[in-house]
């Protein structure tokens, strides 16, 4: 059982990067002139290890739609631009908001990427909890039910499944105090119970708890947890991997001998975070992006990344690039829900969440992804839920489970999921990023000519 700590000690390389941010700070530039639809914004600065997911995080943290993004980083500079919209595809205007990324990206930023990369930061106020274990109907029920028994109060939480697997993060405080559980036999118990819970009759796979004082950053670390629970290894008895089949992104990675790149190019349905998705494997999995070209304005998102490994070297063999077109094809997939999305708001309680999923559980629903939030006493979860025989939700059901918990707390969202789709046809050229190589010039795309 693995425990999440972080370190803050400085060694020899955390001071030579502060002193290359000293000399050359970065540098953004937000421009809503040069692109008719979308707020550009471009972030130049020294380059360094886990700066293209930095960037990437902090846009995606604000719900910003990134239509476009060109990416180069080869030597010691970094320059990225991007498209970005709200979730209404409009141009970015709100002036709190553009503030915050010139905070967050500029000279005056002090970002620690030491702990962003390990996801935990030290606080008081709650207790990160992070489970992984086999996937079964009713499990998120049996977990919130067992956190409720041991007065614990959930504050927000992420779980997502994919592939028979399950992984949660969870932020707990304790009931009589309302701060973070601190007793080391207590946490002990809690871990216990809820391995217990996690590993169920099955006992072919493992199930992990872990439990650190902080905020944990839940997107990342589900898929750092996800990753290490190898979720991309397939699983062909499951009744749903030929639909999964026919959704599956198409990935493919080719070396281009010449410049020694590994070229990786991805075609799948757009969606929220998908770029971040895909830096975060990348990150993960120890590839550098030197270069890339996204282009997600229309409903197919496509992706090109030129890649080396941190070692210096492109894909060695086949296996390393079946492993990773899964490890790609898996982190697209994990944010992916199917079935019906409910929306709950309602004044926050204690044994809230084990109410709800318990309702769900008895009315044979099984919740493939959730997000629970708590702000100002309100709690505002979404719950993707299907039918835990496979069958299409029962419009009966979802009623009847509606006048339980309340019509006005429980609202409808609609189908959610992928849509079969056709990558071919008008799907962008092969490598798009090409020109770069010939030109040796950022300059060359419209987008920045401006800054030229």
């Amino acid at each position: 059982m693995d425990i999440c700590m972080t370190s803050s000690s400085p060694d020899m390389e955390d001071e030579y990067e502060k002193l290359i941010r000293r000399m050359n700070p970065p540098r953004v530039v937000i421009d809503n002139e040069t692109c008719k639809n979308a707020t550009v914004v471009q972030v130049d600065s020294a380059n360094r290890p886990g700066i293209l997911l930095e960037v990437v995080q902090v846009l995606t943290d604000l719900n910003l739609v990134i239509t476009k993004a060109y990416i180069s980083s080869d030597g010691g500079w970094f320059m990225d631009v991007f498209n970005v919209t709200d979730q209404d595809r409009n141009k970015i205007f709100d002036e709190e908001i553009l503030d915050y990324i010139q905070k967050s990206l500029g000279p005056d930023s002090c970002f620690d990427s030491s702990m962003k990369t390990i996801g935990v930061t030290q606080s008081e106020d709650h207790t990160a909890i992070e489970l992984t274990g086999c996937d079964r109907p009713g499990l998120l029920s049996e977990i919130s039910a067992v956190l409720t028994h041991l007065k614990c109060n959930v504050v927000s939480a992420e779980v997502w499944t994919h592939n028979t697997r399950a992984a949660a993060v969870m932020h707990v405080t304790d009931v009589e105090t309302g701060s973070a559980v601190s007793d080391p036999e207590r946490l002990s118990k809690i871990k216990e119970l809820l391995r217990n819970v996690l590993r169920g009759s099955n006992k072919s796979r493992s199930a992990r708890t872990a439990v650190s004082h902080g905020v944990t950053l839940s997107a990342r670390r589900l898929h750092q947890m996800m990753f290490a629970d190898r979720d991309y290894d397939r699983v062909t008895s499951n009744d749903d991997d030929f639909q999964d089949e026919r959704q599956r992104p198409n990935v493919e990675v080719v070396n281009w001998h010449d410049k020694d790149y590994s070229i990786v190019t991805i075609r799948s349905k757009d969606r929220p975070k998908l770029l971040f998705d895909t830096v975060c494997t990348l990150t993960d999995m120890q590839y550098v992006v030197f270069h890339a070209n996204i282009d997600a304005e229309g409903p197919e998102a496509y992706q090109e990344y030129y890649i080396r490994h941190t070692d210096g070297s492109p894909v060695k063999s086949d296996a390393e690039r079946e492993r990773l077109t899964r490890c790609l094809e898996a982190a697209i997939k994990r944010r992916v829900s199917e079935g019906l999305k409910l929306e709950l708001c309602t004044t926050d309680r204690v044994g809230l969440l084990s109410d709800v999923t318990r309702i769900f559980r008895e009315n044979s629903l099984t919740v493939t992804r959730a997000e629970v939030t708590t702000k100002d006493g309100k709690a505002l979860n979404s719950f993707y839920v299907r039918d835990a025989s496979g069958n299409p939700v029962d419009p009966k059901t979802i009623e009847s489970i509606r006048q339980t918990i309340g019509q006005t707390i429980l609202q409808v969202k609609g189908l959610v999921g992928p849509k079969a789709s056709s990558s071919e046809g008008n799907s962008p050229s092969r490598f798009l990023f090409g020109g770069l190589f010939r030109t040796r010039s950022f300059v060359n795309f419209g987008l920045v000519r401006s800054y030229s």
